[in-house]
């Protein structure tokens, strides 16, 4: 499945939870209740999942 374009991500609204919209290897947005949108990126290292925030 190709990757997302970036009007897809401008274009999302908040809901009444917080929602996750992935792209591709691990890398999501994170849409708050609030309106916020937060990348993400979800890896493992030495066998735990470990999540870096922007």
């Amino acid at each position: 499945m190709p990757a997302k374009s970036a009007p897809y991500f401008r274009h999302l609204k908040p809901a009444a939870k917080d929602d996750k919209r992935s792209n591709e290897g691990g890398l999501f947005m994170l849409v708050t209740a609030t309106g916020l949108r937060l990348w993400r990126f979800a890896y493992r290292y030495d066998g735990k999942q470990k999540l870096l925030a922007t």
